[in-house]
């Protein structure tokens, strides 16, 4: 049994580095070493430019356009093997002593400026990155709580890819499957009280929440009063943005709690044309679900409501995204600012799926672009990647000044904090309903009780907290991927779990730029390190 105690946020004592307040001066980028390439120097080539490639620097935020030259330059200072391109071969491989020649000295002042050449030995550099993301992580687990809500982990399908499918399936989890009631979402209300006040946020605030109704499939018709009482209590207590993943198969029931003041945002998930779908999503008599699906879009977007239509993609199923792009079009949703597809590669969630039948999320990337070359019209459906090629091309545009600092993978590693039916709490959805995985629990008296022992082992996972992320020049962007995934991978949450990230990140960011280029308005200052 796992002790729960009361709850506190986490602080340094769980974080493996110091948290000393730091400045990112040029006296900490100076150290006791000779001059070299930055440890997090990532160079992303540009396909069909053989004079030029980006420069990222991963924890100082800088892009920046460079010619061949230099790239090869601070190739030639890596106190370790770079890279190798994502398109092409270096020129020359490999890199000879003596026969680099060295940039004039403002280009060397331009690079150390930027952080691409540091004095700082590798192990001085990587006590600065520590120091600098551990103090980033507490910062960021101090942050406004983020709430899901699981009404009830009954589901009306039975997806056979579906990661929750043994709590319906196996009479031994039949005890699972209760409606929250009214009592306990009063408890949950008294423990989101305390969750904020030991965020450090006053009772009188003045914030908006985020909560996310999830499950199972948190809006079922029978769930409808409690989930309505729900939202009246939320409301009650202040401005709150109201979401749900959902599969929309009862959505009708909720017609009138749909819009900017009640359920603004909704998830969906539809896995191919309606013949694939109905072999994929169905209810337990074995029949479809798309047509009943398919309405409660429409009706979703009639009410004001986001919707974003996820589509799980296996090998199986990827050809047809042509043919549902037309369904979109025929249905009216592609014109809808509201309405925004999405693809996601499906995992080996349980032991029907086919490994073989899988993508990683690299080969996704790889197989959606190859599919938009030949299909125009499936550039409108978007790839979980292409947010990096967003905030890239903000960048590129001048619209934004850095991509951000992700010390972790997800909300699960932060902020989020997960409700059952039962009162347990747990920091990610994937690991819901196995008590020996909660945190914590909401007393029948509204006190949070939390387990130390699982919940630093969450919050305290980051790119800090893991050697080999410590080490990456990709850390600040991924995060060190989901722990899930590293888990059943290798057994620990404390892994990383890469999944083709330095392909994709590079990929990306040259795609962003090559739009950039392409396009008009506005934009980076190519000459800042580009010399010929």
């Amino acid at each position: 049994m796992v002790k729960l105690e009361p709850f506190e946020v986490p602080s340094a004592p769980f974080l493996p580095a110091g948290l000393a307040p730091l400045r990112l001066t040029a006296r900490e980028l100076e150290g006791r070493g000779t001059l070299r390439t930055s440890s997090y120097t990532i160079y992303v080539d540009l396909p069909g430019n053989a004079d030029e490639m980006l420069l990222v620097q991963a924890y100082t935020g800088a892009y920046d356009l460079a010619s061949k030259r230099v790239a090869t330059y601070l190739r030639s200072l890596e106190a370790r093997q770079a890279p190798n391109p994502l398109y092409g071969t270096w020129t020359p491989e490999p890199v000879i002593e003596g026969e680099v020649s060295r940039p004039s000295d403002e280009t060397i002042e331009a690079l150390k400026k930027r952080g691409y050449l540091v004095t700082l030995t590798p192990e001085e550099e990587e006590s600065l990155f520590a120091r600098l993301s551990a103090k980033h992580h507490l910062a960021t687990l101090r942050n406004a709580p983020n709430y899901v809500v699981m009404p009830t982990y009954e589901c009306n399908l039975r997806c056979p890819y579906c990661f929750q499918d043994h709590m319906r399936t196996d009479a031994r989890n039949s005890h699972l499957l209760r409606v929250m009631d009214r009592s306990m979402v009063d408890r949950i209300l008294a423990g989101m009280s305390t969750i904020e006040a030991a965020h450090g946020l006053k009772a009188d605030a003045d914030l908006t929440r985020t909560l996310t109704f999830f499950g199972g499939e948190p809006l079922l018709a029978r769930s409808r009063p409690i989930i309505q009482y729900f939202m009246e209590r939320m409301r009650a207590r202040g401005r709150v943005r109201l979401n749900a993943i959902t599969n929309a198969t009862e959505l009708d029931a909720y017609a009138d709690l749909l819009g900017a003041e009640g359920i603004a945002s909704i998830q969906v998930t539809l896995d191919g044309i309606p013949e694939e779908h109905d072999r994929r999503r169905i209810y337990p008599d074995g029949s479809g679900s798309f047509a009943r699906i398919a309405r409660n879009i429409t009706l979703a977007l009639e009410r004001g409501v986001a919707v974003s239509v996820r589509m799980n993609i296996d090998r199986g199923n990827i050809e047809q995204l042509p043919a549902l792009a037309e369904v979109f079009e025929a249905h009216g949703w592609s014109r809808e600012a509201r309405f925004s597809p999405y693809v996601a590669p499906i995992h080996e969630g349980n032991a029907s799926v086919d490994a073989k039948s899988t993508f990683t999320s690299w080969q996704l990337t790889q197989a959606m672009e190859e599919l938009r070359q030949r299909h125009p019209a499936v550039s409108a459906i978007g790839l979980m990647d292409d947010s990096l090629q967003f905030k890239a091309r903000q960048i590129f545009d001048q619209k934004a000044q850095s991509t951000g600092f992700s010390t972790a993978f997800c909300g699960a590693h932060t902020t989020m904090y997960v409700f059952d039916a039962f009162g347990d709490i747990y920091a990610c959805w994937e690991r819901t309903g196995d008590t020996r995985q909660r945190i914590g629990h909401v007393t029948p008296a509204g006190e949070v009780l939390m387990s130390r022992l699982h919940l630093h082992a969450w919050r305290g996972r980051n790119v800090v907290s893991n050697p080999v992320c410590r080490k990456c020049r990709y850390a600040t962007s991924c995060g060190g991927g989901c722990a899930v995934m590293a888990e059943g991978a290798t057994g620990t949450l404390y892994k990383n779990f890469c999944d083709g990230y330095a392909q994709r990140f590079r990929a990306k960011v040259a795609q962003a730029y090559q739009e950039h280029v392409s396009g008009s308005g506005p934009g980076l200052d190519v000459s800042r390190l580009c010399e010929t």
